[in-house]
């Protein structure tokens, strides 16, 4: 099955090359002592990188779910691996994503990184180009090339730019992404060669066995699950949050985490579905303790950016639980619903990008400042930094689901949806709208209001023109999707219905053929 559409301007080539050939650039060619050239050319590299998403945007056409903008090259013929580009409504949002969060790190490092500041930059831009190649890639093998490389350079920033056990923390982090991937390696492997082909487009009509549907299920899910990362495996995550400099906690709660919950929607539930109902009710169960437990795990943190961490992991839990409703929706033909909570799910994983970054930069921001993320150490601090104050309200209220900012629309739609399957289910999900209020709210309250107790507090300077530049273009998103979120709703709605309709039948009654 080849439903593809083709541009002649090789934008995702150039999106995925040309950041990464920047950073390469940045890194050989750019001395250590150039601190301001490399910062200069970094933003410059960034912002033409965001810029070339422009016409991707104006000339993607969201009335089909066919792969768009494709570029196909042979890579190794004699095994049948191509470079093999495209974008559908669910990669586009991503890449978009990914390139204005590569501009917003370029931006943010710009004063908090004193040395090897070429290498900073250049790690950043390797990321985005090959975060973009993650979600580009219409090639299995091509895909998994991008989804190891990505974890180079991420290694880099937390065992360079880390806090004192940087050591430990990149490689739990590495050891778990690394081992994970591994299997699914094998499982892209075995399906390429029975389909004697390593197109993703292809696998997902291949016909698969239900035992082996189960072996390819796992595989698939314990990359994934790591990478989101669900309960239990989510341990390395606050850990990689807490020694990682304010640019790669950034790059991990906003991008990094959604692969995961990407994956499942371009590999898991098209390719083996059958697998992936059996198992949904055990993923909603995973999901649901992900949203209570680590809710609860949250509101004990004394470290702003553990608290923020473990937010995220039950943030994700609110995806993994859209993704896998639509099974028990579709089974009683509630195909509506069933649309509803795979847009809200994807909805919530573009928001949360947005937020959980603006989040670690607000941290960022204090930690500068300070250098101390323990919320006992502050008290106050709004009195004397009064925008930042408003700023860091914005985006915890935002953190916590409240209505008329982006968080509050991908939970309303997932929990809406839940309530289709069973009231209980929606309550269940619903507690997390309580907890992140509790805990953000309690974060917000000790160190933002009070008296001023602490003359390192007394004596903090308020948000510089380039600290407001940053959060603002954040702030102005988060407002903007949260009143008006048609325009991603608008990009995934062929995909997501594509994907229910025709990419999660069964492949034991009809024989792994889409009938659409």
């Amino acid at each position: 099955m080849d439903t593809t559409i083709t541009n002649q301007v090789p934008w995702l080539s150039l999106l995925i090359w040309f950041p990464v050939i920047g950073g390469a650039f940045l890194l050989f060619s750019v001395g250590k002592s150039k601190q301001k050239l490399s910062q200069w050319l970094a933003l410059i590299i960034s912002l033409v990188t965001l810029f070339f998403c422009i016409p991707l945007y104006m000339q993607f056409d969201p009335s089909t779910h066919a792969l768009q903008f494709v570029e196909r090259s042979v890579w190794f013929e004699s095994i049948n691996v191509n470079y093999h580009l495209g974008v559908d409504g669910f990669s586009l949002p991503l890449i978009i994503l990914t390139s204005f969060i590569g501009v917003i790190v370029t931006i943010a490092g710009w004063r908090n990184i004193e040395h090897r500041v070429n290498m900073y930059m250049a790690a950043f831009l390797l990321l985005t180009g090959l975060m973009n190649g993650v979600f580009a890639a219409a090639d299995t093998i091509l895909f998994y090339v991008f989804w190891e490389a990505m974890l180079i350079p991420m290694f880099l920033v937390i065992g360079i730019w880390g806090g004192p056990n940087r050591v430990y923390a990149t490689i739990k982090f590495f050891l778990y992404t690394f081992i994970g991937s591994v299997l699914m390696l094998v499982a892209l492997i075995y399906l390429g060669i029975k389909a004697d082909s390593f197109v993703i487009q292809d696998l997902q009509i291949l016909p698969v066995d239900m035992s082996t549907q189960h072996l390819i299920f796992w595989a698939f899910l314990i990359a994934f699950a790591v990478k989101i990362p669900m309960w239990p495996v989510h341990t390395w995550l606050p850990d990689a949050h807490v020694e990682a400099p304010t640019g790669g906690s950034v790059v991990l709660a906003a991008i990094m985490l959604k692969m995961g919950a990407y994956g499942f929607l371009r590999f898991s539930l098209p390719i083996v579905p059958d697998a992936s109902l059996y198992w949904s009710e055990t993923l909603l169960v995973l999901a649901i303790i992900a949203i209570v437990y680590i809710g609860f795990v949250a509101i004990v943190q004394r470290d702003m950016k553990k608290l923020i961490a473990y937010s995220s992991i039950a943030h994700m839990g609110f995806v993994v639980m859209g993704i896998f409703l639509v099974f028990s929706l579709m089974s009683n033909t509630k195909t509506d619903a069933a649309i509803i909570a795979t847009q809200g799910a994807y909805f919530q994983m573009i928001s949360h990008g947005f937020i959980s970054g603006a989040m670690f930069l607000c941290i960022g921001v204090l930690y500068d400042r300070m250098h101390s993320r323990q919320i006992s150490d502050y008290g106050g601090v709004a009195n004397v930094m009064p925008k930042f104050a408003g700023f860091f309200m914005l985006f915890s209220m935002a953190n916590a689901g409240l209505p008329g900012t982006s968080g509050f629309v991908g939970e309303f739609m997932v929990i809406l949806a839940a309530f289709q399957v069973s009231p209980w289910l929606s309550i269940s999900a619903g507690t997390t709208l309580v907890l992140a209020a509790a805990y953000t709210l309690w974060m917000y309250r000790r160190v933002m209001f009070g008296e001023v107790e602490s003359k390192r507090v007394a004596v903090l300077n308020d948000l510089s023109a380039r600290e407001i530049f940053i959060l603002l273009s954040l702030a102005v998103v988060v407002l903007l999707f949260g009143i008006y979120p048609q325009p991603i709703l608008e990009l995934t709605h062929s995909s997501i219905e594509y994907l229910l309709k025709c990419g999660i039948q069964s492949k034991l009654t009809d024989g792994g053929i889409c009938t659409l």
